[in-house]
């Protein structure tokens, strides 16, 4: 029996790995899931014969499995996309708590002096586990807008944050060399929840990519810790691929971003300027509008258009529109392509999902590094409810918030198409430059009425 499990183990770590693989690229990225998902399925089959039920025991296993199997679904099938951010977090920060409970009950089960080796993973779970549930919930409710989006600071707020690192390392310590008794890792876990939430408050809607991208590195190396404690490899191996994964994503995210990761989560971005204004240097700036028609008469007379989706896209869910309107051009043999900037969106692959959702062809999607030398020779950039992403005050203003920030090219296109639904500032909270260019026209309103005008337009064309 134990042969038959770790090799159900083997064949799903492998299916994790392959799933993984498969989640790098949009074309198998639905793939990757369902791959995941079997391996995931197997691996906890086979771990039921390592179960010591009672009969309470297999009530409260099978409630839980329910429970969750409910919200599962529910959040598959009825969570609209624009809420995915909000709902990934959610999860994830659940899978940071679960963790930290299984803890929390092993450290109660293996008495006030564990071994070093049984007492360490547990207290690094409870830890890592507990900033993550505490920092994805405030993260949920900075992208549900249940508190405000930008960064909430006050002074001396690194003190305290400092202040609660050393009290939860002296609580570990308390731990590991003295006694494990509840008051000492119960304060640990109650202290590693304030620092989750004293943690991601200073953040600003416009670095959520990187938070969720970071806390789910979180949870995966505190499951990876459960796993060690439980000694399970399934958990191990699972646990490991998701904290190594999300910790590289991280890390590209904050490549994407142009910043260090120090700079993203402890530098407060997002305040809105006190110069971002349709002004500069008190001198009152215009920019040019256009009709419907007079745009869908440009785009139908193009030969090259690049789609820049947005935030604005997914919030008036306009992927339908956007792929209707690509559809007309094509037909009259216009070549469109989506531009997607690494963190358009509210999470790591936003904009990738809400196309797909609208069957937009996989091919059609272009990374930054494989759309960005096309922008000069495209007709039209139509730019959809996108801001920072393509600020060019990212190239050529030193000391912009966004300075050195890698953007999409759409101001070397030959005519650039802005959509918003006003000229209010991006959650950099600076003016975009790209809005009062020469070769620029603004189309405001919402992104979906917008693109379905359009689409009319350039079939009346």
């Amino acid at each position: 029996m134990n042969i038959v499990i770790a090799l159900a183990y083997l064949v799903a770590a492998v299916l994790f790995i392959l799933g993984l693989k498969q989640l790098s690229s949009p074309k198998g990225a639905r793939n990757g899931n369902f791959t995941a998902a079997a391996g995931m399925v197997i691996a906890l089959v086979a771990t039921i014969p390592l179960l010591h039920f009672t009969r309470t025991g297999v009530i409260i296993v099978a409630i839980g499995v329910g429970i969750g199997t409910v919200v599962g679904v529910f959040g598959a099938r009825m969570v609209r996309m624009t809420a995915i951010p909000q709902m990934v977090a959610l999860f994830n920060g659940v899978g940071g708590g679960a963790a930290a409970l299984v803890a929390v009950a092993e450290l109660l089960r293996f008495g006030n002096h564990p071994a070093f080796s049984e007492a360490f993973p547990s207290v690094f779970s409870i830890v890592i586990g507990s900033v993550s549930f505490a920092g994805s919930m405030v993260a949920f409710a900075k992208l549900q807008e249940l508190v405000t989006g930008t960064p909430i600071t006050y002074p001396g707020q690194q003190v305290v944050n400092g202040l609660l690192a050393a009290a939860i390392v002296g609580f570990a310590i308390a731990v590991l060399a003295i006694a494990s008794i509840p008051f000492s890792f119960v304060s640990l876990m109650v202290l590693a929840l304030i620092l989750g939430v004293a943690f991601v408050l200073p953040i600003g809607g416009a670095d959520m990519p990187v938070v969720i991208s970071l806390l789910n590195a979180c949870t995966g190396l505190a499951v990876a810790a459960s796993g060690f404690t439980l000694n399970n490899f399934a958990l191990i191996v699972a646990g490991t691929l998701v904290g190594a994964s999300g910790s590289l994503l991280t890390k590209l995210m904050s490549d994407a971003m142009g910043r260090s990761l120090a700079n993203v989560l402890f530098g407060a971005f997002g305040q809105v300027q006190k110069a971002a204004t349709a002004a500069a240097g008190g001198v009152a700036r215009s920019v040019r509008s256009a009709s419907a028609e007079d745009l869908g008469t440009l785009l139908a007379y193009s030969q090259r258009v690049i789609i820049v989706p947005g935030y604005g896209l997914a919030v008036a869910q306009a992927q339908h529109a956007a792929r209707e309107l690509a559809d007309v051009l094509e037909k009259r043999g216009v070549d469109v392509e989506y531009a997607i900037h690494p963190v358009a969106g509210r999470m790591p692959g936003h904009m990738n999902v809400l196309l797909a959702e609208a069957n937009v062809p996989y091919e059609q999607l272009k990374e930054m590094d494989q759309v960005n030398d096309d922008f000069k020779n495209a007709d039209v950039a139509l730019i959809v409810g996108a801001n920072d992403v393509v600020n060019p005050a990212a190239r050529s203003t030193p000391g912009s918030p966004i300075y050195g920030m890698p953007i999409l090219n759409a101001d070397q296109a030959k005519n650039v198409i802005f959509m918003k639904r006003s000229m209010r500032p991006g959650f950099a909270g600076i003016d975009n430059e790209l809005m009062y260019g020469p070769h620029t026209v603004m189309f405001f309103g919402d992104a979906k009425d917008s693109l379905t005008k359009l689409v009319a337009a350039v079939k009346a064309a």
